[in-house]
């Protein structure tokens, strides 16, 4: 007579593999948590010519000081008060946006104001969707602006 044995070789299995897993699961996290908590030294080994190239990007850095982005325009005129009509239009909008840099641009023949400094499109149009009240005519643009403000 011979006895079927495979079903307690299935749990034996299930047991086993159960025990596996509690350890891969639970120990394991532990483990890599007080291994990241030693210290070592590290080595770097690179060429030269890394440190020369990294300063002249740095030079490059200080000589170009815009980036590419977008600016929100709010006034442009051309004619013969055109300048003295884009200075009011800045002083105007400065005494309501004090927050927000901008910028008196001539292009010939129009006096520009442009406001903002923005890394994306998205951001110009949010504050457009703010000022659109008052500056109807405002809309946005890509132009090279300032680096952002580090906190």
């Amino acid at each position: 007579m011979q006895k079927n044995i495979s079903g307690y070789n299935r749990g034996r299995n299930s047991l086993n593999m159960v025990k596996f897993l509690f350890f891969v699961f639970l120990i394991g996290p532990v483990y890599c948590l007080y291994s990241q908590n030693s210290e070592g030294n590290i080595k770097i080994i690179q060429d030269s010519r890394i440190d020369t190239l990294l300063s002249k990007h740095l030079e490059l850095n200080k000589e170009y000081i815009q980036i590419e982005g977008w600016r929100i325009n709010i006034f442009f005129e051309a004619g013969n008060y055109s300048k003295r009509l884009a200075v009011e239009a800045k002083s105007q909008f400065v005494n309501r946006y004090s927050d927000v840099s901008c910028y008196l641009i001539f292009q010939e023949p129009y006096y520009k104001v442009r406001i903002g400094d923005y890394r994306t499109k998205m951001e110009a149009e949010k504050f457009l969707k703010k000022i659109e009240r008052q500056y109807p005519n405002a809309f946005v643009i890509k132009d090279n602006i300032n680096f952002p403000k580090l906190n």
